[in-house]
């Protein structure tokens, strides 16, 4: 069955925005009786009967109601955006499909953007989530200062790496992450991150790690590095 999303559902009996009552009324034709699953993005999964099927106001009510608690791993991506939005949509598209918890944009030295359209980037972890039968909702953040994100004292429980290309940077992401943990990982833009960014990085706790023998795209990158922390707690 298709997945759908609606935030904010309280109570037993829930009605959709017009544009989402059209969709499932209109271009989806679903009937008065038909049963539907929806989530929150908060890790429930609704088992809902559709009561009334008004493209304008499609009302809902709940049946069943399941809950998915979150992994006992927890990834947090920081990147900087590419200069084509394309190609970071698809990498939140891929993540999402792998598993990750949180995304946030980097403001560093060779940035190729410097803004972003965190609405339609949402809208893309939403449709991911349906896609790939997802209950937890990635959370997105706003771009920030390179300096500031990595000197911020919230993730000093978290273990650490910065992803770059150096011949002698040859211990695996895999290698040194340790099971179960919370993760945040630097990736940097198409030039790599400067000097001077790699040595506050490491001044600051994280720990250089490489994502393989070949250079990277960004969004490569970022999918590997997810990849990775998720095949290490698969396979162990």
């Amino acid at each position: 069955m298709q997945l759908f999303y609606e935030e904010e559902i309280n109570g037993d009996v829930f009605t959709l925005d017009p544009q989402e009552s059209n969709h499932l009324g209109k271009v989806l034709r679903k009937n008065i009786g038909d049963t539907v699953l929806f989530t929150n993005g908060k890790g429930s999964l609704f088992t809902c009967q559709i009561e009334d099927n008004n493209p304008k106001k499609c009302r809902l009510k709940i049946v069943e109601q399941l809950f998915t608690p979150m992994e006992k791993f927890h990834i947090h991506l920081a990147i900087a955006p590419t200069k084509n939005m394309d190609r970071m949509e698809w990498m939140l598209e891929k993540i999402t499909e792998v598993g990750f918890n949180e995304i946030t944009f980097l403001k560093t030295t060779h940035i190729e953007r410097s803004r972003l359209k965190l609405d339609r980037l949402h809208k893309k972890l939403v449709s991911a989530c349906k896609q790939s039968f997802k209950t937890w909702l990635p959370e997105i953040n706003p771009i920030v200062d390179y300096e500031k994100f990595i000197s911020d004292p919230a993730f000093h429980a978290h273990e650490r790496f910065i992803a770059y290309v150096d011949k002698d940077n040859d211990r695996h992401l895999m290698q040194q992450a340790t099971i179960g943990q919370s993760y945040l990982v630097l990736i940097g833009p198409e030039g790599d991150f400067s000097p001077g960014e790699i040595t506050s990085a490491i001044n600051s706790g994280f720990k250089p790690c490489s994502l393989g023998k070949h250079r990277l795209r960004t969004e490569t990158a970022g999918l590997v590095a997810v990849h990775s922390l998720n095949l290490l707690n698969t396979e162990n």
